[in-house]
């Protein structure tokens, strides 16, 4: 925390400002994120919030929108760009943001509307009381991130509401992936054999590096056991003033050594002998920290959703295989997380579900108080037990929950079935995923 009485130097801040600036709005070769399509972002008056896993490409989201703004005519001046990570800005507090607009406006003289980027900007305390000011001041637009779903949390969101659209940018989805690879998405070429096989060997690609930009430029494996580091350490123990920090080490272990998989509070607590509550506590900071997420059962009961059982995703298949105890992939599993991450990623009402019988279902959509469609993940269906397992968990989802829409994914095949006059669709992961 800032040490009492200490006031940030205008000069210096000036000296920050047009350091943060010039590389902010350095010309590079950036991959547009489909999160972009949404012109809210840019035309509302709403405080932008954007949120997402440590190295997501939160910062590359906020250059790509000041790309377009600028296309559409607003001047380079009009542009205030600071990152809070940087060690000089360790001591900026609240009180320091009068300074800030000061130094901004006399060394930039803007003219008009404001576009304020700020990042990482959990690091600075109290920071949501002075946004909240300048939203009422109506003379700028505000972009803010940071690495915790926290940061519209509690007093933020309390003082903020109403004000704010809140954004979760996630790790390159395959579309993403192949947009960085200049590769078209193009539905004209779904039937072409060359174009399928060249989607095809990019989705072994994506399930090998996941989707960490920096990862995936580097195509190097390595640096996603440092990501795991850093977002336990910085994100979660330091953040959360954590002592045990074994604890919290083992669990994230176990989660990735078995992602997609039922888990309750009280077998993790036996299983590491520590108290329910930390467990929970620590729960609460993975998904705070977008680490790791849960699933919960669908049932009418929100009693029966909240004490049964979890399935556990990871943010990204690869970080979790990067630490993984298993000493091989389970194929199955990680294909599961990654079509969850696409179902979030489009925004859907997620969970899985068992029939009175015990059937499984994979994910079920909700709209409103109504599930709409049933999704069963498998990679391989040659089998013909697999196949039959597949479509009865579906067929029971039809019966007693009367969803209509019923959807199998696997690796290759393509084709539709008719069972007692009920249709579910087969379609290949590849398809699936570049598909709106």
């Amino acid at each position: 925390m800032k040490q009492k009485g200490i006031i940030m130097n205008i000069s210096k801040l000036k000296e920050i400002i047009f350091e943060h600036k010039t590389g902010f709005l350095r010309n590079e070769n950036l991959t547009f994120r489909n999160i972009l399509n949404d012109d809210k972002i840019i035309n509302s008056k709403e405080i932008i919030v954007i949120t997402g896993v440590r190295r997501s490409g939160k910062s590359s989201l906020l250059k790509l929108i000041a790309r377009n703004i600028l296309e559409n005519g607003i001047d380079v001046k009009n542009i205030l760009y600071i990152n809070f990570d940087d060690d000089r800005l360790i001591n900026f507090s609240v009180s320091d943001f009068d300074n800030l607009m000061s130094a901004f406006l006399e060394l930039n003289n803007p003219d008009g509307k404001y576009y304020i980027f700020l990042d990482e900007i959990q690091n600075v305390y109290l920071w949501e009381k002075w946004v909240n000011r300048m939203y009422e001041l109506q003379e700028s637009k505000i972009f803010v991130t940071g690495s915790n779903s926290s940061l519209m949390h509690s007093d933020y969101s309390t003082l903020l509401t109403g004000r704010t659209r809140a954004i979760v940018n996630y790790p390159f989805s395959f579309a993403e992936h192949l947009s960085f690879k200049k590769i078209e998405i193009a539905k004209d070429n779904f039937y072409d054999k060359k174009y399928v096989n060249k989607i095809k060997i990019e989705l072994n690609k994506y399930y090998q590096f996941g989707g960490f930009p920096e990862v995936l430029i580097n195509e190097d494996l390595s640096l996603l056991q440092q990501y795991f580091k850093d977002i336990l350490y910085r994100d979660i123990i330091a953040k959360n003033g954590i002592k045990k920090s074994k604890e919290v080490m083992e669990l994230a272990l176990i989660l990735s050594s078995d992602i997609a998989s039922l888990k309750t509070y009280n077998s993790l607590q036996n299983t590491l002998k520590i108290s329910l509550n930390s467990v929970k506590s620590y729960f609460n900071y993975f998904s705070d920290s977008y680490l790791f997420m849960q699933l919960s059962l669908f049932d009418y009961s929100i009693k029966k959703q909240i004490y049964n059982a979890k399935k556990n995703y990871c943010i990204d298949i690869s970080l979790a295989q990067s630490v993984s105890f298993t000493t091989s992939a389970n194929e199955g599993r990680n294909y599961e997380n990654l079509i969850y991450l696409e179902l979030i990623r489009r925004g859907h009402d997620v969970y899985y579900w068992k029939s009175s019988n015990d059937k499984e279902v994979d994910f079920i959509i909700k709209k409103g108080i109504k599930p709409v469609q049933a999704i069963q993940v498998s990679v391989n269906i040659s089998s013909e037990e697999t196949l039959n397992r597949e479509i009865e968990g579906l067929l029971e989802a039809y019966r007693e929950l009367k969803i209509k829409d019923l959807l199998l994914l696997t690796r290759d095949e393509e084709s539709t079935i008719i069972n007692d006059g009920i249709e579910i669709r087969i379609l290949p992961f590849w398809k699936y995923l570049i598909s709106s």
